[in-house]
């Protein structure tokens, strides 16, 4: 079994993928339920020179399990570059999940280092494998919370063989307008809101009327005419339809142009052609009767509209907004134009859902979100228009949310994502974050106000070290001269503010750096603000002052549970402030009793 199908110079197969039915056994067979396989072995390589391998006696009732010194090692195997896939240490609860039905959606609430990204990953590659016709033409979309994070993982599908998947941001996803400014965080918490998606359908309803007047058509010697009756029933027949906006639009034309078909034939004996249908549909007395009674509308222009104007605001937020929210929500000095609009990135949300009233967006056969737990309400619905007729895979860990309209419980979310039904799967044994700096983290769950279990951690090497020191930019660049003599990359995680100064402080000291979302240098130092880290990981991670990036945020605890667990082998944590309050139960060591990290695993 491997990643990609091998076979020899007689189309005799040498390697299997791994997504093949007969590859389930290897992933899941145990001594409990062998399911047919005798022996489980395993090979070792470095270089393309096989090390090593290793057999599991299943029909002896033999089972290594995590034991196994291969798999351990692979697990362990320093960090350097972009992510890597997970083919040799899928483990079966892990094999469950990538394997589920392409009609089904989950929610995978994952721990720090359970591997819930992987699994995603790897469901998308399994999907693709099964139902690779259907996918390509309905499509596959990963979802990622910054671009940092997808230049990350963009390794892994195509080192799997799949290249034909879209990447994006949310903010990628629903770029309609140029975000030119930012709001206060209020306002835009507001228009995150669920309740603003009915407030957008109301003031694209409001924008229905009345017809008022019958419609009569000159057509060469004949005139055609068509009462009020008849289009008042034609404007109310479509309006009970619940089409897109711009799709009732047009089904109003063509019901018009219709009645006027039926009086043409019945004078002069014969259908019209396509010519004259065309004509009929822009002639001046119809197209003025629709921009009476369904006038055209844009995205843009609905938004700036509605913020633009209160009295228009007021009518479609009756009962939902209090006054005061109103006031937060118009614009103080609006843009005469939508084009002129100094849009930010909370009114894009917004015009994308005035879009999805609109029109009908195009979808994805399957999407998968990661970092899902920071998505708003209005964020789930935009991945829910493109997901409609297709199926999810939502990972995320509610300790982990960072944005100030988090979720707190998944069903909520699954929700506003119109998938409801969706089963959740909670990922609780890591295999990535060492036992001693998950533990660590594990301190700050009771002040979370969260419901999750704790993380557990089957790995027993590496290291925590935390000292108290005088100066932090002298500490943190002797920590990472120290680090450098050890195999693997180095993350220096610091409030967003003290990012350059560090940066700078490495450069004089001679250690090149690398920037979070330059996955692919060689530099084996990279120097991470805070708010950037969320699903990278590093060999060696050193923070910063924990105790900045609590007070940079309101959900600043989050924020520090997130960077805490980035470490895959060490952790150091340097502060000169006091730690925050739940981690003061902590062992803290001081510079004078500090051993060195890697004789001191905890």
């Amino acid at each position: 079994m491997g990643r990609r199908h091998v076979t020899d110079e007689r189309g005799e197969p040498l390697v299997l993928d791994w997504r093949a039915p007969v590859s389930r056994s290897f992933y899941r067979a145990s001594a409990r339920d062998p399911q047919g396989v005798a022996v489980r072995r395993r090979f070792g390589f470095s270089n393309g020179v096989l090390t090593s391998f290793e057999d599991e006696r299943l029909d002896r009732g033999e089972e290594l399990g995590t034991t196994s010194r291969i798999l351990t090692a692979e697990i362990e195997r320093p960090r350097v570059g972009p992510m890597r896939d997970i083919v040799a240490t899928i483990q079966p609860e892990q094999d469950e999940l990538v394997r589920a039905d392409l009609a089904d959606s989950i929610c995978v609430q994952g721990a720090p280092g359970t591997g819930k990204t992987a699994v995603g990953l790897h469901r998308a590659a399994y999907l693709l494998y099964l139902h690779r016709e259907r996918l390509r033409r309905a499509g596959v979309l990963i979802v990622g919370p910054n671009r940092a994070f997808l230049s990350y993982i963009a390794a892994v599908l195509p080192a799997l063989g799949e290249v034909e998947v879209e990447q994006a941001t949310v903010e990628e996803l629903i770029a309609r307008v140029p975000v030119r400014a930012v709001e206060a965080p209020a306002v835009a918490a507001l228009k995150h809101d669920a309740r603003m998606a009915t407030v957008l359908r109301r003031a694209v309803q409001t924008r229905i009327g009345t017809p008022t007047d019958s419609i009569t058509v000159s057509d060469g010697s004949f005139r055609w005419r068509i009462g009020l009756e008849p289009l008042h029933r034609i404007v109310e027949e479509t309006r009970r339809e619940g089409l897109p906006y711009g799709t009732g639009r047009e089904r109003v034309r063509a019901r018009v142009v219709s009645l006027l078909q039926r009086q043409a034939e019945a004078r002069r004996a014969e259908s019209p052609g396509d010519a004259w249908l065309r004509r009929m549909s822009r002639c001046r007395p119809v197209v003025d009767f629709l921009d009476a009674v369904w006038p055209a509308l844009t995205p843009e222009g609905l938004v700036h509209g509605l913020l633009s104007d209160p009295a228009r605001l007021a009518a479609a937020a009756d009962g939902l907004l209090s006054d005061t929210e109103q006031a937060l929500l118009v614009w103080a000095k609006p843009a005469r134009t939508p084009k002129a609009a100094r849009w930010t990135a909370a009114d894009a949300v917004l015009v994308d859902e005035a879009a999805g009233l609109l029109e009908r967006p195009s979808g994805f056969g399957h999407v998968v979100v990661d970092e899902a737990q920071d998505l708003s309400a209005m964020q789930c619905r935009a991945i829910a228009r493109r997901s409609e007729h297709g199926s999810v895979t939502l990972l995320g860990d509610l300790a982990q949310g960072t944005a100030p309209w988090a979720a707190t419980d998944w069903r909520e979310s699954l929700a506003h994502l119109g998938k409801p039904d969706a089963v959740v799967v909670p990922l609780t044994v890591g295999f990535r974050v060492p036992a001693a700096v998950v533990a660590f983290a594990n301190l700050l769950l009771p002040a979370l106000a969260v419901d999750v279990p704790p993380a557990e951690s089957l790995r027993h090497d590496g290291g925590l070290e935390v000292r108290t020191v005088a100066d932090l930019t002298a500490a943190t660049v002797a920590e990472v001269h120290a680090a450098l003599a050890h195999v693997g990359s180095v993350g220096v995680i610091a409030a967003d503010d003290a990012v350059d100064e560090l940066r700078a402080a490495l450069a004089a000291a001679g250690v090149a750096t690398a920037t979070a979302d330059d996955v692919a240098a060689a530099e084996r130092v990279t120097v991470v603000p805070a708010t950037l880290v969320k699903g990278l990981e590093y060999d060696h991670v050193v923070v910063v002052e924990p105790a900045a990036i609590v007070a940079a945020e309101p959900r600043g605890l989050h924020r520090l549970y997130v960077v805490l667990t980035r470490a895959v082998s060490r952790l150091s944590v340097l502060h000169r402030e006091p730690l925050p309050a739940p981690l003061l139960t902590a062992p803290a060591q001081t510079p004078s009793q500090a051993a060195p990290l890697e004789s001191a695993p905890l």
